[in-house]
Order: C-alpha cells, then sequence, then structure tokens
C-alpha cells in the first residue's frame, strides 16, 4: 500500500495535496467501497432515524434540555474516556475484522431500546444506558471504520472517499429524520428503533462479500509497550495534525450540540413538535450534503479553508440564534450544515493524509475522540446554560466559541508555515490573505 506524507516528508503546515482523478464519484467504481457504501446508507439511516426518535423520547420522558444533553454526552463519553485505546485495537487488528464485530453490536443495542419501547417500559436511564453501550462500541468502530477507508480505495482515492463517506451520511440524514417525525406520530417510537437495529444487517453483508483480495495491503502493527504514547507523541510533533485536531476538537464540543438547540428551538422558541424537529434536521443534512459534495469536488485540502469555514461556521450560528422568525432560522441551518460538514471533511481528510499508514488508527482515534469525545464536556455545558438562560444564548455561545477557536487556529497556522496577514487596499487585488514572510519583506 503506498503512503501518505509521512515523517520523512511532512507536508506544509498550511495545506495538504493529494491527486483525486475521476470526478465527484469515482470512489463508487471501487467494488469494495460500493459494498461499504450501500450498506452504510442503510444504516446511517437508521442511525438517523434512532438519533431523532432518541432525542424526542428523552425530552418527552423528562421535558428537560439538560436530559437530552445528557443523553448525548454519554453515548460519547466512552470516546473521551477511551478513545486512544480504540486506536491502538484498530492498528493491531484486521480492521474489517473489526467492524463485522462492531457493526453487529451497534446492530443489537438498537434492537435492545426497541424492545424496551414497544414493551411500554422505557425509562429514562434505559436510554442513558443504552446510549453508553453504544458509544462504548464506538471507541473501536470509529477508528476502524476511518482507517478502513484507505484500505479500500488507496491514497489516491482517499479524500473523495472520506467526501463521499460524509455525503453518505448526510443523505441519510435528509431520510432518517423524516421517516422518523412519521414513525414518532403514527405507530411510535419503539418502531423506528427497531428499524435502526435491522439496518445494521446491510453493512454486515456488504463487509461479508467484499473480495479481501482487492484491499490494499493493511499496516498492523505487533502488540508492544508504550504504542498508545507512542501515537501521542507523534501527533504532538506534527503542526499539521495538531491545530486540525485543535479546532474540530473546539468546534465538536461547543458548536455541535444540534440535538440540544434544535429541539429547544423546535419546543419552546417556536412552539413547534417532532414534525418541526425533524424538518430541522433536514435542513441541516441538505446543507450537510451539499457541503460533502462540494468537498468531493475539490483536489486538495487546504488548511486555510479549515480555519475559514470554522469562522463563518461559528458566525451563521450566532446569527442563526438571534433570528426572530422560524423562516429566517430554518434558512441559516442550510449553509450551517454546509460549513459544519466542510470543516470537518477539511481536517479529517488533512489528517489522514498527514498520518503514516502504521499510525493511522491512533491518529484518527485522537480526532475522533477530540471532535466526538468532547461532547461529553460541551453538551451539559450548554444544556444547562439553554435551560438556565435561553436557547438563543446556548446556541450563540456556542457559536463564539467556534469562531474564536477557528481565528486562534488559522493564525497559528499561519505562524507556523511562515505566513503573515497582507492588506491591499488596490483595486482588483485580494484585500486581506495570507503571503509569506519573504514575499513581504520583498515588497517592503
Amino acid at each position: 500500500m503506498s503512503t501518505g506524507p509521512g515523517a520523512d516528508s511532512a507536508p506544509a503546515p498550511t495545506s495538504t495535496h493529494e491527486s483525486t482523478t475521476g470526478g465527484t464519484f469515482s470512489s463508487l467504481k471501487i467494488r469494495n467501497y460500493r459494498l461499504f457504501a450501500t450498506g452504510a446508507v442503510i444504516s446511517n439511516t437508521g442511525t438517523w432515524m434512532s438519533r431523532i426518535t432518541q432525542d424526542w423520547l428523552v425530552l418527552s420522558l423528562t421535558g428537560s434540555a439538560t436530559a437530552v444533553g445528557i443523553t448525548t454526552a454519554l453515548q460519547f463519553l466512552p470516546m473521551l474516556l477511551f478513545g486512544l485505546y480504540g486506536g491502538v485495537i484498530a492498528d493491531r487488528l484486521p480492521k474489517r475484522q473489526i467492524l463485522l464485530v462492531s457493526q453487529a453490536m451497534l446492530g443489537l443495542c438498537g434492537i435492545a431500546l426497541a424492545a424496551l419501547t414497544l414493551s411500554g417500559v422505557v425509562e429514562v436511564w434505559h436510554v442513558y444506558l443504552v446510549a453508553f453501550l453504544l458509544g462504548m462500541v464506538t471507541v473501536v468502530d470509529n477508528p476502524a471504520r476511518q482507517s478502513f477507508v484507505s484500505e479500500m480505495v488507496g491514497p489516491a482515492q482517499l479524500r473523495n472517499a472520506v467526501s463521499l463517506n460524509s455525503a453518505n451520511f448526510q443523505s441519510a440524514r435528509l431520510i432518517g429524520p423524516a421517516v422518523a417525525g412519521v414513525l414518532i406520530t403514527t405507530v411510535g417510537s419503539g418502531w423506528a428503533f427497531l428499524l435502526n437495529g435491522l439496518s445494521f444487517l446491510a453493512p454486515l453483508v456488504g463487509l461479508l462479500m467484499m473480495r479481501t483480495n482487492e484491499l490494499h495491503t493493511s499496516v498492523t502493527v505487533p502488540r508492544a509497550k508504550g504504542q498508545l504514547r507512542e501515537g501521542l507523541a507523534y501527533v504532538r510533533g506534527r503542526p499539521e495534525l495538531v491545530w486540525p485536531i485543535v479546532l474540530v476538537g473546539f468546534v465538536g464540543t461547543f458548536g455541535f450540540n444540534f440535538p440540544i438547540w434544535l429541539t429547544a428551538f423546535a419546543d419552546e422558541i417556536f412552539d413547534g413538535g417532532a414534525g418541526m424537529y425533524s424538518f430541522f434536521n433536514i435542513l441541516m443534512a441538505a446543507g450537510s450534503l451539499a457541503g460533502a459534495l462540494l468537498s468531493a469536488r475539490r483536489r486538495s485540502s487546504r488548511l486555510r479553508m479549515l480555519a475559514a469555514a470554522g469562522t463563518a461556521f461559528g458566525l451563521l450560528e450566532i446569527a442563526a440564534s438571534l433570528s426572530p422568525t422560524v423562516w429566517l432560522f430554518s434558512i441559516l441551518l442550510v449553509p450551517i450544515g454546509m460549513l459544519g460538514l466542510t470543516t470537518n471533511i477539511t481536517a479529517n481528510t488533512s489528517v489522514q493524509m498527514a498520518a503514516d499508514p502504521e499510525m493511522r488508527g491512533r491518529v484518527m482515534s485522537l480526532y475522533m475522540m477530540v471532535f466526538a469525545g468532547g461532547t461529553p464536556v460541551g453538551a451539559p455545558i450548554v444544556g444547562w446554560i439553554s435551560d438556565t438562560y435561553g436557547a438563543r444564548t446556548g446556541f450563540a455561545a456556542g457559536g463564539a466559541i467556534s469562531v474564536i477557536a477557528a481565528l486562534a487556529v488559522g493564525f497559528a497556522l499561519a505562524r507556523v508555515g511562515g505566513l503573515r496577514l497582507k492588506v491591499d487596499l488596490r483595486p482588483g487585488r485580494p484585500h486581506v490573505r495570507f503571503v509569506p514572510r519573504e514575499q513581504l519583506a520583498t515588497a517592503a
């Protein structure tokens, strides 16, 4: 398997370049990836049905945005506590075998919650427990799934495949909430949970049907002491890994708490119901899908785009928090989804391409631990702010923190890359841009 930029040739901290050929959907020409993507869109649809139903069920049982935040936090707490160990496991074992086990366990969790709900005995602590168990499985599933993509498509198609994975997830996000809204209001929450559990049969079948001889050679690391510390030291010495991870950590912790905000805006601010909550999620998904498809067309991942997208994402969240009408709020959700996905995909692809194959599982586990594992910290805080000071204040606070983090990381990357901010007020020229320090010296 060809390797991406590694320790011997670190990419410049301001950009990550890779060749991507064949257009927006080029990765789908690869049979193994087609099987993976087909199974994923089915299970992702079930997952989104379950997420929407879970949030609404908790809100119905408790009437508290904080309880929704606690549920979200419990689902991501294992990633915060054990995420790095999941990366070590993903580097040691064949990733396809890991996924066969983890996807089956995710399906069983969905079926268990369905049984509790359909039997009429479900209580909020049941939902908390299942959310925590889902998080425990995800600790291993996430880094294995992220790094398995390169084994299916190879380095030349990695960026395209990562973008299409996000497009796949967001396509399911368009369908899942709509189906969940119908099921909740007609036959009840239990059936949505049951369909989610059964949906994991699709990725299991896809994994079993793959031609293993067509997979790119996987890199597994023999068991040894100090592998966790080795992974942390590897990341610490590479700014092109550190700063994207720092940014997605702040954005994921404080800017991506949409289950809390959208339930509160639908229920309290605009006096809607489950249908409005589903509608908000569909709009977010439409924007996210557009962002993923646009990312799939791009041939490189520039970290300057990461900082710009993160800044714009936070500013739009602040604008949405101040929206006086449901229609303006709804319209703003589309670009928020687009820029949120652009931020995530750019960071994800940059980190994967900059990591050596034998370290990729540990690097991606750190990435996912920071991005998703920060939710147990951010979700209760944001939920408490929303309950105490109102949903608008909570949403604005998340956006403000995202803006500050994106600007700080942008200037840090510029400093590491030897760039400085240049302001040019002459007509027909970029007014504000980063340029190399020596170019400024020459101009002076």
